[in-house]
Parts: structure tokens; C-alpha cells; sequence
């Protein structure tokens, strides 16, 4: 009876929004994972319209989830320019001569979202290459332009070594992970960790089992039976490794990032031939450091593809923080915090004459239980989208459905595979996408599908048959 007080609610919904009823695919989809109506957002258009061909709930407001890094990344495309990019700076706080730097080594960072390993040792070898040998003093942090509270990674879910649940900071080096890579063999297992832990003891209490009976033959779960415990100057790995699943890797959030920071540098550093005699510790450039080196990031059209294909958390994060710390295109004097950032994108909303009173911002990364937005304003975003000049940038950092990033999965075998670019979101009890769909008659198709119900996690087939149904028209 509940499901049929919903039924006649989609039917009203359509007839007042000039609208079309809900497809029967999704309707039976979502009956049979359990959702009930109420707890789903739908808004579909075409393309510059004005009016929608389906909508349900449209005006409520939802979780996102990881639909929220459209607004993200789409402010950041108008507001900073697909060519912007961060830097981060070395100073010479003391005199360099014949390589011995007789003093410290500051580095200051501006929230460059994807400082990686590589582009690190690359910039390592410049400072070598322009005669820097000996650091005789300490290796200074400058994360001082971000303004943020102690992050905690376990209080979102209580799985604080999930790489997702790395912090944003302005000297954020390689995500703050660390990659394991685990080689079963006869005599037992290997693990190699990059980068080394250095100063650290990789405890290895790993001991063999089967694969998950969920999983055999595709070893999807080959991690479930696997605990990470960083303890004091130890990392601790415990219980079973399923050895038929061959080889595999994870990613991991162990330690403070400037740890994390002091224990690549120094181990870069080394095999460089470089030394450092000092500490690491916080602190900033006195007035007498003089600029030694600066390293440009890739563009922000590179980072906004990472952060859409693989809903990459963190770099969302750094993103978001710095929309609040730009003026123009040069960094601020004054260092950004959240509340700066979720002003920056609210001015920049009323700007575009965007109105969106149900907007909540906690992180613009969608990893939130309390971020907000309506299905009818993320296509209201998505349609302005289309119509801006750098539509094609923003569009093609989107996942192609079946083909790559977080859909590469998804209906592989259709025909709507290759036609639709679209962003999903997953949390406990939500479960999102959102993005564009070219139909078989060549329109495009602004699609936004909310489900926030407890059995969210069921709800993918509702939304593939809403692609399958708009891709079709």
C-alpha cells in the first residue's frame, strides 16, 4: 500500500512538472531493492531546456555523496582557469656554499593536490642540480596556508587508514599514502611498502587463508581479512592473506603527513647523494630565507579529471580550500579555511545567478554526512555547465559509462556504454549519480539520481535502467 501512496505521488509529480511518469523499469527496480520513493531525487533534461522530462523529489534536498565534486570542480574551471596551477617552494634559510647549506631547508606548500612521488624526486634532483648537496640544519614544514582544525581520519568511519580518509594540507606530498604491495609465495609472504618506511617497523603477522567464499575466483575482497594497525613506530598487519589471489596492492594512510613528508625527503634525498644533518620540524621562512626553487603542478584541468574519473577524496578537498585562497590568480596573503572556501563558491553561485538556498558545504569532497544539494539545482548546475565555454573540459572529466573511472564497470555490455559521462557517489545509505547522456537520436540528457535510503547500496540497477531508458529515446 506505502509503495502505491507512492506510486500515484510520481504521477502527481509528473503531471504538475509538465513531466513525464517515472520508467517502469526503474519503478520495478527500485521496488524490488526495497527503496521506498520518498527516499529518491530524480531530475532528467535535455540540454537546454527549460522544463524537465522526468522529476521526482527534485526540490528536496539530498546527500550527494560524491556527486558533490561537480560543483567543485566546475567552480573551480570558471573561477581559477584550466591552466592554473600550485606551487610549492624551497627557501634557503641560511648560506649555501660549495653545496653545504649552513641553515635549513624550508619547504612551503600551497595545497597542490597532486604532488606525487615522481614529481617530488624530480624536483629533489633540481635542488641537487642547482648545488644543493648538505642540509646542515632542520627540514621546515610551511603548511600554514590552510587554516584547519586537527583532523581526525577515523571520524567519518571509523577506518582511519583508508586513503580516503586522508586530511586536506597545503603540503600535502603523494596523497599521504602508503602503497603495499603484497607477494605471496611457498615460504610465506613479502611485503614491500613504497615509500620505505623509514624509522618505522612494517610488522608482518599475515597468515595464509582462503579466498572470501563471497569473492572466489575473482578475489574482488581479497583485502577484507586483512587488519592495519599503526602503532607508535610500528605498522601492523594482521590476520589472513588468501595466497590464490596472487599479487596484490592497497594504498594506506599510516602516518601525520609531516612525518610522511620528512620520511620521503629523507629517503629521496639519500639516494641522491644529498644528506641532512637536522630535524624536521613546523614553522615558516624567516624574513632573511631567500627563494631557491619553486615546482609548478599539472594543470588544473589534469587535476579535475583525477578528482571526477576516480573521485579522488582528498584532492577534492585541496581543491575546495583552494578556491577560498585565490584572488585572481595568485595565492592570497591570508591563509584559507573552510568557511572561506564555502563562501567563494556561494558568491561565485550568485555570480553565475544560481540560487541555491538548500546548499550545504562541509568539504565540497562529498565524503559528509551533512553536505546537501537538490537533484533540480546539480542539473541546473550541470546545464549552465553545458552551455560554458569550456563545456568539452569540464564534460571530459567525467567517467565514460563502461569505459573508465568509477563506471568502467557498468553496463560494459550495453548499448548506452560510450554515450554517457556521469559522476557517482557512494556512502552508507546513499548511493548517487549524476552527469550527461547522449540518446540514440543524438540529444544530450542532463540526468541526476539520488537515492538516501537504507538499502541505497541495492539501488544501482534503478539507475542503470534510468540511463538505459534516456540513452534509448
Amino acid at each position: 500500500m506505502r509503495y502505491l501512496v507512492g506510486v500515484i505521488a510520481v504521477l502527481l509529480c509528473a503531471s504538475t512538472a509538465h513531466a513525464v511518469a517515472l520508467p517502469s523499469t526503474v519503478m520495478q527496480s527500485l521496488k524490488a531493492a526495497g527503496i521506498l520513493l520518498a527516499g529518491v531525487a530524480i531530475e532528467v533534461r535535455e540540454v537546454g531546456s527549460r522544463r524537465p522530462l522526468v522529476s521526482l523529489n527534485a526540490t528536496r534536498p539530498m546527500n550527494p555523496a560524491s556527486t558533490m565534486k561537480l560543483l567543485t570542480t566546475y567552480a573551480a574551471l570558471d573561477m581559477l582557469g584550466p591552466v592554473y596551477n600550485w606551487k610549492t617552494e624551497a627557501y634557503l634559510d641560511g648560506e649555501l656554499k660549495d653545496g653545504v647549506l649552513h641553515g635549513n631547508l624550508v619547504l612551503k606548500g600551497y595545497g597542490d593536490p597532486k604532488l606525487t612521488l615522481e614529481q617530488f624526486w624530480l624536483w629533489l634532483r633540481e635542488l641537487r642540480a642547482r648545488g644543493l648537496r648538505e642540509i646542515r640544519g632542520d627540514l621546515v614544514l610551511d603548511r600554514s596556508f590552510f587554516e584547519l582544525p586537527p583532523h581526525d581520519p577515523a571520524a567519518f568511519d571509523n577506518d582511519p587508514v583508508r586513503a580516503y580518509n586522508v586530511g586536506p594540507d597545503a603540503l600535502l606530498l603523494n596523497f599521504n599514502t602508503l602503497r603495499l604491495r603484497y607477494l605471496p609465495d611457498g615460504n610465506g609472504m613479502k611485503i614491500i611498502s613504497e615509500p620505505p618506511l623509514g624509522g618505522m617497523k612494517l610488522d608482518n603477522r599475515l597468515t595464509p587463508q582462503s579466498a572470501p567464499a563471497t569473492s572466489q575466483g575473482n578475489c574482488n575482497n581479497w583485502d577484507d581479512g586483512i587488519l592495519v594497525q599503526p602503532d607508535g613506530d610500528s605498522v601492523i598487519l594482521q590476520g589472513g592473506y588468501p595466497g590464490e589471489c596472487g599479487e596484490r596492492e592497497h594504498h594506506l594512510n599510516v602516518m601525520p603527513h609531516t612525518r610522511y613528508v620528512e620520511t620521503v625527503f629523507r629517503w629521496l634525498w639519500q639516494e641522491l647523494g644529498g644528506s641532512l644533518q637536522g630535524k624536521q620540524r613546523e614553522g615558516v621562512a624567516g624574513a632573511s630565507a631567500q627563494l631557491f626553487s619553486t615546482h609548478q603542478s599539472e594543470p588544473l584541468s589534469a587535476v579535475i579529471r583525477d578528482i571526477n574519473k576516480f573521485s579522488n577524496n582528498v584532492m577534492a578537498r585541496q581543491l575546495f580550500l583552494t578556491l577560498g585562497g585565490v584572488e585572481g590568480s595568485k595565492e592570497s596573503a591570508t591563509p584559507t579555511n573552510i568557511e572561506r572556501s564555502a563562501r567563494a563558491v556561494q558568491d561565485w553561485l550568485k555570480k553565475q545567478r544560481l540560487d541555491f538556498p538548500e546548499l550545504v558545504l562541509e568539504n565540497g569532497a562529498g565524503l559528509s554526512r551533512t553536505e546537501r544539494i537538490s537533484a533540480a539545482h546539480l542539473a541546473q548546475l550541470l546545464q549552465h555547465a553545458a552551455a560554458h565555454p569550456l563545456s568539452a573540459e569540464f564534460e571530459a572529466s567525467l567517467p565514460i559509462l563502461g569505459v573508465d573511472g568509477s563506471v568502467k564497470k557498468r553496463l560494459r555490455e550495453s548499448a548506452a556504454a560510450s554515450y554517457a559521462h556521469l559522476k557517482t557517489g557512494t556512502l552508507e545509505g546513499v548511493k548517487t549519480i549524476a552527469g550527461y547522456v547522449r540518446s540514440q537520436n543524438g540529444k544530450e540528457w542532463v540526468i541526476v539520481f539520488f537515492i538516501n535510503h537504507p538499502n541505497a547500496k541495492h539501488g544501482q540497477a534503478a539507475q542503470d535502467a534510468l540511463i538505459e531508458w534516456v540513452q534509448g529515446r
